[in-house]
């Protein structure tokens, strides 16, 4: 079993006081997490955190040590519910879900123009609230972006010419086998939750692997596409029955 670990809504405003608690135990134990920044942050919610206004810098400064950074939607507004209607089945609202294709280009390049001018190279991507459609996937490709990191399975595989680094849980469940990815929201930790959270880095410290590690571990084996359909199938009769 192998851990990637993965932030959800990086951005100037946010809980800076466990991000620089989470940096001091990364660099102790020299793990490399990807980071899920949010490029050009107007979610309300998200502005009432704490703001860093050297934000750029400390972003640079986590990719020179090999943390991945990755563009994490555009402005992280909501649009639309998708009605479980979207790419994965999750449901709920979406920032890209439904949109022409011609918006959801424009919103990805608007990003990775703003990661541009600011000396961040990106090369995988994953939407607020694991919702996209087929126009996202063609949007991401035609602007060079071929990574994903959502899905399902327990090893990276490919599909619709992207590479899905699979994300299954809300919170970190070690599962005996496979590639686990968790999904961190630091904004909604509180002390406790931290702790547990530090108490998971700590135990299992030598199975965290970088993403570069992650997409090594991908394959398209038959016996992999199998055992992808049948969590898919699961996990969505699972969200059904709750």
């Amino acid at each position: 079993m192998k851990i990637l670990i993965r932030f959800d809504d990086i951005a100037e405003n946010m809980n800076w006081h466990l991000m620089d608690k989470c940096e001091k135990l990364f660099d102790k134990y020299e793990i490399k997490p990807v980071l899920g920044v949010i490029p050009n942050n107007q979610d309300l919610e998200l502005k009432s955190y704490p703001r860093k206004e050297n934000f750029w810098q400390i972003v640079k400064s986590w990719q020179l040590k090999g943390w991945e950074i990755s563009m994490h939607g555009y402005n992280h507004l909501y649009h639309k519910d998708t009605n479980k209607n979207d790419y994965f089945k999750y449901g709920g609202k979406s920032e890209f879900f439904g949109d022409t294709l011609e918006n959801q280009i424009s919103k990805i390049r608007k990003g990775l123009e703003i990661f541009k001018k600011n000396g961040i190279n990106i090369r995988c991507f994953f939407a607020p609230n694991h919702t996209y459609d087929k126009n996202t996937f063609e949007a991401l490709k035609k602007l060079g972006i071929y990574e994903v990191i959502d899905g399902y399975g327990f090893k990276p595989y490919h599909e619709k010419g992207i590479k899905f680094i699979p994300q299954l849980f809300y919170k970190p469940i070690l599962l005996p086998f496979g590639l686990q990815t968790t999904q961190i929201h630091l904004n909604y930790m509180d002390e406790k939750e931290f702790n547990k959270f530090q108490n998971l880095i700590e135990k299992n410290h030598k199975k965290i692997i970088s993403y570069d590690e992650a997409l090594n571990l991908l394959t398209d084996n038959l016996s992999n596409k199998l055992i992808n359909k049948l969590l898919y199938f699961f996990l969505i009769l699972k969200r059904k029955i709750i």
